[in-house]
């Protein structure tokens, strides 16, 4: 799998939790120092007492001013016909022949209303091609005459422009009877003499991503336009901003709105294709309504003149169960993380959290899921903390080290190598159990805000695990915080704070401090406030259930850290056993040994230049 594009949002939270985890490295290694959103314009027509606005028409490359319409078009009356199964709900009207409601029948947004991703103008979809004559054909002024069958269950709208005797241009939608899949095909016939072939035929799908949930900021952060293409590349336009892109290839394209996506899957790879993505949240208090507008131009193949092209379509929950049913590789549009990240969430969090949450609450599935998350790691703690204590009753004889050699830093280097080598200290040797945890830890940053179960889930005083856990409703808002306050950030923060005011302290213990080195206890000092000063504010629009995640997490971590200190660790058989690894005689390896020839080296030079 390939992402073109690293998501804003991951590299902000591998910073967050690489900040929170670099003491822990410091400690262990101890001697070796270290657009405004563009507003959308609304047409507004009503037919049948239902109402259709067109949001920003796209401008095809055929001229608005020219139009062809056959002697055989459909009354200019534009109707709506409505196709339902057990969870879908979908709208066609007759001009343009395309959606103008899609609605999600067991789902309501965060108000509690029903839930359209297709609503009100927000999206088209259309045909464009040139005519022989020079004129220009938008399948989205003219108006299609409907027909509705069944076969096997399933409704068939058939939508037909007539052209002429034997020509059209034809939209067919196929429901089944249960299931956010459906059919949809673009046919035409009997435009051999019509279309010029010499200019291509386009398909073109825009969207504008309706608001969704409490914190449209947030939302915005995991809605994106990602593809598959070549093979199994994954790409995704920027998360922020204007963004474009041509690509080959393509196996299918989603318009991803966080929670809910509508995917586009060509029965066979399209070419040419052009994607267009515009980041609609500038300011959260005015731009409240739409989170980003998607475009994609898909030139499709004539035969004759005529085109026929089948697709199926997606308009669903990005449920990685449900995607995954398909076997087309949908899931991988969710952001689970890249590389390991991704894997490990796919491979271990996402059956465990399955698992977990069909016997349990999710609250209580997310505690009972970090609680085996730090037993399974808590061999890697008592790894780091039997380092740091070794480091700690070492710490006497390294401060005579450090006197005597006080002017002469290499040979203090070298005496203090010795020293570890002699009582069989590796100074490094909680670095690596360190970074095995960091893999951990960002893979469920980055599963619990996509984890579309917890959605509109509740625990304790939190209604929506899913979204902020909000306490109290700000009269005012605070930048970077918002206008609310999260409880489970704070009650996060709190432990982050405590666990690593115990852990430095332990630490500015074990560490002498280094002459001509930065003072890094006291910049640990600054960290034990900064640190969860972060979290509070970084987590306060965050999912509560990613909060309630750290909040029991760090409670554990101390916990574990108690029981190694004051019932695993037994410092008096440590320091007796650093005595007996001094008699022993010592050998180097290689690296040990090249290691020290160099220090040898570099003091000859430094002495011949006295």
């Amino acid at each position: 799998m390939e992402e073109k594009k690293l998501d804003t949002n991951s590299i902000i939270g591998f910073i967050l939790i690489f900040g929170i985890l670099i003491w822990m490295l410091y400690q262990n290694k101890n001697d070796f120092e270290q657009e405004q959103a563009a507003k959308v314009s609304t047409e507004v027509k009503t037919s049948n007492d239902k109402s259709t606005e067109v949001l920003a028409e796209v401008t095809p490359n055929i001229s608005e001013s020219q139009d062809i319409s056959g002697p055989v078009a459909a009354t200019k009356e534009n109707l709506i016909t409505t196709l339902e199964n057990d969870v879908l709900s979908i709208a066609v009207q007759s001009k343009g022949g395309d959606l103008v409601e899609v609605r999600l029948k067991s789902h309501d947004d965060y108000q509690g209303q029903p839930l359209y991703l297709v609503k009100d103008g927000n999206a088209n979809f259309g045909l464009d091609f040139v005519t022989n004559s020079g004129q220009n054909y938008a399948s989205r002024r003219q108006f299609f005459s409907a027909s509705v069958s069944e076969n096997n269950g399933a409704q068939i709208l058939t939508m037909t422009d007539s052209i002429g005797t034997g020509q059209f241009v034809q939209f067919k939608y196929e429901l089944p009877e249960s299931g956010y899949m459906m059919k949809f095909s673009v046919k035409s016939q009997g435009m051999s003499n019509v279309v010029d072939g010499s200019k291509s035929t386009e398909l073109t799908w825009e969207q504008t991503g309706i608001r969704l949930a409490k914190s449209i900021s947030y939302e915005n952060r995991y809605t994106r336009l990602t593809y598959q293409h070549e093979g199994d590349k994954i790409s995704k336009l920027s998360q922020t901003g204007e963004d474009d892109e041509d690509s080959s290839e393509v196996d299918w394209l989603s318009f991803r709105q966080h929670f809910f996506s509508s995917i586009l899957i060509p029965e066979r790879p399209l070419n040419d294709v052009k994607f267009y993505s515009n980041d609609l949240v500038q300011d959260e208090d005015v731009d409240s309504l739409f989170t980003k507008r998607y475009k994609a131009v898909m030139p499709l193949s004539a035969t004759n003149g005529d085109i026929g092209a089948s697709f199926e379509w997606y308009y669903g929950p990005t449920d990685n169960t449900i995607l995954k049913s398909f076997d087309k590789n949908l899931d991988r549009s969710i952001p689970f993380g890249w590389g390991i990240f991704g894997w490990i969430n796919r491979s271990l969090f996402i059956p465990l959290f399955g698992f977990l949450s069909g016997m349990f609450p999710y609250g209580l599935a997310i505690i009972i899921m970090t609680i085996l998350v730090r037993l399974v790691l808590s061999p890697v703690l008592y790894k780091s903390y039997l380092s740091q204590a070794k480091m700690k009753i070492l710490r006497p004889e390294i401060n005579d080290i450090n006197t005597k050699f006080k002017d002469n830093a290499m040979s203090r280097q070298k005496e203090t190598m010795a020293l570890y080598r002699k009582a069989g200290v590796n100074p490094m040797s909680g670095c690596v159990p360190a970074l095995i945890q960091l893999p951990v830890f960002y893979a469920l940053f980055m599963f619990f805000p996509t984890a579309f179960d917890l959605r509109q889930k509740s625990f304790l005083w939190a209604d929506d695990l899913s979204s902020y856990d909000s306490i109290y409703e700000l009269p005012f808002r605070i930048p970077f915080y918002g206008d609310h306050v999260s409880l489970f950030p704070i009650l996060a923060s709190i432990a982050i704070f405590f666990y690593m005011k115990m852990t430095t302290g332990q630490q500015s213990m074990a560490q002498p401090t280094q002459e001509g080195m930065p003072d890094m206890a006291k910049m640990m000092k600054v960290m034990i406030y900064l640190s969860p000063l972060f979290m509070m504010v970084f987590f306060n629009n965050y999912a509560s259930g990613l909060s309630l995640y750290y909040f029991i997490s760090n409670l554990i971590t101390i916990g574990i850290m108690l029981v190694i200190k004051n019932v695993i660790l037994d410092e008096d058989k440590i320091h007796a056993q650093i005595q007996e690894n001094k008699k022993k005689p010592t050998t180097q390896n290689r690296f040990q040994r090249k290691m020290s020839e160099v220090m040898e080296q570099a003091e000859k030079q430094r002495n011949a230049r006295k």
